[in-house]
């Protein structure tokens, strides 16, 4: 556990083809089912201070308490994913540690010097943002807010894995609304 943060709830990898990534962790590494959004619906997207509209796949699963997220970007919009595959990079991004007092826990990172790379939504109550932390490949530090609707996806995904048999490995993200 990280004595700054928490626990790490998630790890996030960076994928140039999401299809064949959940199908190797499922498959091959055993993890899943996965909940897979072809386009997550990311409101007040922001990198480095500016709006872009982004398209990002997104598929999640959890392998014991850690929730994987395999994530591909499909189109050019900025964005530390897009900076991660330029760099020559797939793989580990970042970490993400979940909170239920965003703004709280968001301030005090501000106040110790943390900077903010890249913010958003997905929903109400799911805000995020990640860090300027890269010092090399997989540092990137997420802050993810996880009250409402997010959180209950994140606890139905959790329970869906933990007794998961291998049958249906890919299955659509319910709507966030509806929960």
């Amino acid at each position: 556990m990280s004595r700054f943060f928490g626990e790490i709830r998630q790890a996030g990898y960076v994928v140039r083809d999401i299809e064949a990534a959940m199908d190797y962790w499922s498959r091959v590494l055993g993890v899943g089912p996965w909940f897979y959004n072809e386009r997550v619906p990311i409101e007040n997207y922001r990198y480095r201070g500016e709006a872009y509209e982004v398209h990002n796949s997104v598929a999640l699963a959890n392998s014991g308490p850690l929730q994987v997220e395999l994530i591909q970007t499909r189109n050019d919009a900025p964005s530390m994913y897009r900076d991660f595959l330029a760099a020559g990079h797939t793989g580990l991004q970042h970490n993400a540690y979940w909170t239920t007092n965003f703004d709280a826990d968001l301030e005090r990172l501000l106040v110790q010097g943390f900077k903010v790379a890249m913010s958003g939504e997905v929903g109400r109550n799911g805000r995020f943002v990640y860090f300027d932390t890269e010092t090399h490949p997989g540092t990137v530090i997420e802050l993810s807010e996880v009250a409402g609707p997010k959180g209950k996806l994140f606890d139905l995904i959790r329970s869906e894995s933990a007794g998961w048999d291998g049958r249906d490995p890919v299955r659509a993200f319910p709507d966030l609304a509806a929960l």
